[in-house]
């Protein structure tokens, strides 16, 4: 009779840990798998969100802009209107999509007494005069729209307006400033910027130190 042989049961305890190893292994990986899974599932939602997010951005900007757009076409118009009497003078604000991008650009537009119509950009076809004042306007605009402090400093800037347009330069930047709450400092030699003004002062310098003595104006 044939003798049987027992079972090698260390053989089998050490098949049983590796199985042991091999499942804990399987479920590490699953619960990694599942972790993994959760966090790309709150990835894809705060790419979703901040996609939105950046959307909401791109029309509050785009908005902002046009919204500009609309407050600078007006003001230029009206101050081009009061400043250039004789001449039929206003903007109209050129709003595109370039890019999926807003673009605004600002078109002067004449109309002669024969009802010819041109337009172009203010520097190109209109000269020093215009493109001056339409350069402080839109500075104003730029300080409102932003809510900077509203103080607008000119320092000789309005040097290239024809000598029988200052009058209503500075009619209109007093105006503005009563308008609008500004305070407008404005560094002159043009003594009908300062009859123009409410408060006038000359400086003098003396003994490398400046000094500041008020002077009377028709509107002290």
């Amino acid at each position: 009779m044939e003798k049987l042989t027992p079972p090698d049961y260390s053989s089998l305890d050490s098949l049983s840990a590796d199985l042991q190893r091999v499942e804990a292994l399987r479920d590490s990986a699953v619960r990694q798998s599942l972790d993994t899974e959760c966090r790309v599932l709150l990835l894809d939602g705060e790419i979703s969100t901040l996609k939105h997010v950046a959307d909401l951005f791109r029309v509050l900007i785009d908005r902002e802009v046009v919204d500009n757009a609309v407050s600078a076409q007006n003001l230029l118009t009206e101050g081009l209107q009061v400043v250039f009497d004789d001449l039929d003078l206003s903007v109209r604000a050129q709003v595109e999509v370039q890019r999926g991008k807003v673009s605004v650009d600002l078109v002067t537009i004449q109309k002669q007494a024969d009802g010819t119509i041109t337009e172009g950009s203010s520097t190109e076809a209109y000269g020093g005069s215009v493109s001056t004042v339409q350069s402080v306007l839109l500075r104003i605009v730029v300080i409102s729209r932003r809510g900077l402090r509203p103080l607008l400093l000119l320092d000789e800037s309005l040097g290239a307006v024809a000598e029988h347009y200052v009058p209503q330069v500075g009619q209109f930047l007093a105006l503005l400033s009563d308008r609008l709450g500004f305070d407008i400092l404005v560094v002159s030699h043009n003594p009908i910027i300062v009859e123009a003004a409410k408060h006038s002062y000359r400086i003098s310098k003396a003994a490398g130190a400046a000094s500041f003595k008020k002077i009377r104006t028709g509107k002290a």
